[in-house]
This record gives structure tokens, C-alpha cells and sequence, in this order.
């Protein structure tokens, strides 16, 4: 009976600490979707504070952007353009339809006809047209609105002086302010930074020199370019290939009396380098004193030679006998096939160049 009470107790507790655990874990849980909900509504209220700054930064840009010099200038002539139509045309149309009403597409007619051709200038400064073009569109341009200020400033005329001239101005106005935005957008296009202006201009000047000083390399040139097929050729590489096919050179600027002089200059210094200093200084110049040393001679006592000579002994008197015990002459040296030294690689390129500089002083050049 005690064991069953003390199990029963054993479960009880057991279950108990069951309870007090799972309470604990769905109390954990609550806090944590709190703690989760608090830091969401932090995020979003943290993200719509970017999104508010986002917006002020957009919004002061294009502010900044559409309150610009340029873009005042061009919207403000709009408006004007826009006033001065607005204000010219009733003038008009009371005018042309008192004297009839089949009159009255004329006012319509003149407005349009100044405007259309005003924009036709615009229309010509983008594609670059000839001159000529521009200031027809501008000559008919002003003829209409010129006409058309005379008709407002006779119909305000009527009515006061100074309704007169306003009409008339404002007439006028709308093209001219028209005209000179236009020209002053192509001004601004047209606008090209001063060391680049001067960079072109250089460019220029040095193309207009190499047509007086090298005509002939210049026509040749251009004819090889013409030769080509279309873009298949640059001036810069048919103008080298002329200037070789002229002076044998690709080297621009050389021709053979250059070469001959730098030849000619070069040894004049080599030679004025040698004597000044009393030794050689050039690399020919060693190489020559290394493989050809001048031989200096010297006086001994026995008058015997230390130097062994390919010569034949000299013959010798039949009285004459070698004392015994002397020391006997070696035989004769004999040349044989290879037995001399080869020449150095240094001097061989050397002899060379010194062949190559003889053909060019001479005339024959490669």
C-alpha cells in the first residue's frame, strides 16, 4: 500500500513538473512573438522613415533639376510664346471678321505660318542644313509677324496709342523670343571646351603644313586611298606606305640625304670622341684594337724572338753548328685547316654595319 501512495506521488509530481514546464514554454513563446511583433513594427516604422527621406531627396531633385537656368529659360520662353499668341489673336480675328467672317481662318493662318516657320529653323539647326535655309525660314518667320503686328497695332489704333504698340509688340514678341532661344540652344550645343578648340586647331594648322612642305607624299596618299575600297585604307597608314614608296623609308621625315648625314655626323663624332680622350670609345674601335693590337717591339740581350713565328728559320751558315748541349730551335709551325681563331660575333655585325654605311655613302640605298 505505501509503494502504490509513493508512485501515486511520483506521478503527481511528475505531472506537475510536466505542467510547470510546458507553462513555461508557451510563456517563452508569447514573449518571443512579442519581442518579434515589436521588431517588426520597428522595421516598418524605421522603413517608412527611409521611404519619407527617399521621397523629400526625389522630390528636391527634380526641383533642382527642373528649376535649372536651362530648363527656366527654355519653359519660361514657352509660356511667353504662349501669351503672345494668346494675345495677338483676338485683336486678329475681331479685325478680319468685322470686315467679313469667311475672314476668319486668316488670324489662325498668319499665328500658325510664324510659328511653323520658326520651328522650321529649329528643324534646319538640328539637321545641319546650309545657312541659306535658316535665314529664309527666319525672313518668313518675322514676315508674318510682322503682318500680323501691323493688322493689331491699326485694329488697337482705334482705340488708344498705347494699345496700339502693345498689340504690335506683343506680336512680335513671341517669334523674336522664339528665335533667340533657338539660337542661343544652338550656341550651347555648338559650345566646345577651349582645349579641345585649341587641340582642333592645332590639328589643323600641322594638316595644312604637311600639304605645303610634303605635296607630293600628300597626293600620293590620297590617291591610295582612293585606290582602296571605301574605309579600308586610313590617310595616317597610306601617307607612311607614300613616304617609303618615296624615299625608301617608313621612317617619316628621313629621306637618304638625312641618312647620309647621320651616317656622316656619327662617325665625325666617333672620331672626335677617339681623339679627344686617346683611346678608343666606340665599339668598333675596341673591337678593332682588340683583334688587331699593335705590336710593340723588344730588344733582349740573346737576341732570340719570344714569339714563335710561322716564317722558316733562317738558314743557316754550313760552319755554323749548334754547341752541344744547347738548347735546339723548335721546329717550324705549320698552318693547318681551322687552326686559327674564328672572329668574334661583335665584329662580324660590326663589319657589316661598316658594309651597309660604305653602300650608303656611296649612293645605293635600301
Amino acid at each position: 500500500m505505501s509503494n502504490w501512495s509513493e508512485e501515486r506521488r511520483a506521478d503527481k509530481a511528475a505531472d506537475a513538473a510536466e505542467r510547470r514546464r510546458n507553462d513555461e514554454h508557451r510563456a517563452q513563446l508569447r514573449r518571443d512573438e512579442r519581442r518579434k511583433d515589436r521588431d517588426e513594427a520597428r522595421e516598418v516604422k524605421a522603413q517608412q522613415r527611409r521611404d519619407r527621406v527617399q521621397r523629400r531627396q526625389a522630390r528636391a531633385a527634380r526641383r533642382e533639376k527642373t528649376l535649372t537656368a536651362g530648363n527656366v529659360y527654355r519653359k519660361g520662353t514657352l509660356a511667353l510664346v504662349a501669351a503672345s499668341a494668346l494675345a495677338s489673336l483676338p485683336a486678329q480675328v475681331m479685325h478680319f471678321v468685322a470686315i467679313s467672317l469667311i475672314l476668319l481662318p486668316l488670324p489662325f493662318a498668319l499665328e500658325g505660318a510664324a510659328w511653323v516657320m520658326a520651328s522650321g529653323v529649329a528643324y534646319a539647326d538640328e539637321r545641319k542644313l546650309p545657312a541659306w535655309v535658316r535665314w529664309l525660314l527666319r525672313g518668313l518667320s518675322m514676315g508674318a509677324a510682322g503682318y500680323a503686328a501691323h493688322i493689331n497695332y491699326t485694329y488697337g489704333a482705334e482705340t488708344n496709342t498705347s494699345v496700339a504698340w502693345g498689340l504690335a509688340g506683343v506680336t512680335v514678341m513671341g517669334p523674336a523670343v522664339f528665335e533667340i532661344r533657338q539660337w542661343v540652344s544652338t550656341l550651347s550645343v555648338n559650345a566646345v571646351d577651349p582645349k579641345k578648340r585649341a587641340e582642333e586647331k592645332a590639328r589643323e594648322a600641322h594638316e595644312k603644313r604637311r600639304r605645303r612642305d610634303h605635296k607630293d607624299v600628300v597626293e600620293l596618299a590620297a590617291k591610295l586611298v582612293s585606290a582602296a575600297p571605301y574605309g579600308k585604307l586610313a590617310f595616317e597608314e597610306a601617307f607612311a606606305t607614300a613616304w617609303e614608296i618615296k624615299y625608301g623609308t617608313r621612317i617619316l621625315g628621313m629621306t637618304p640625304d638625312l641618312h647620309g648625314e647621320k651616317l656622316a655626323s656619327s662617325k665625325a663624332l666617333t672620331a672626335a670622341m677617339d681623339a679627344a680622350n686617346g683611346s678608343p670609345v666606340s665599339v668598333r674601335a675596341k673591337l678593332l684594337e682588340t683583334l688587331h693590337p699593335v705590336v710593340i717591339k723588344r730588344t733582349e740581350s740573346d737576341g732570340k724572338s719570344q714569339v714563335v713565328t710561322d716564317l722558316p728559320p733562317a738558314s743557316k751558315k754550313p760552319s755554323e753548328k749548334t754547341p752541344k748541349g744547347a738548347r735546339r730551335q723548335p721546329p717550324p709551325h705549320r698552318r693547318t685547316k681551322g687552326d686559327a681563331l674564328p672572329f668574334h660575333p661583335l665584329a662580324k655585325s660590326q663589319a657589316a654595319e661598316t658594309a651597309r654605311d660604305q653602300l650608303v655613302v656611296n649612293g645605293h640605298h635600301h
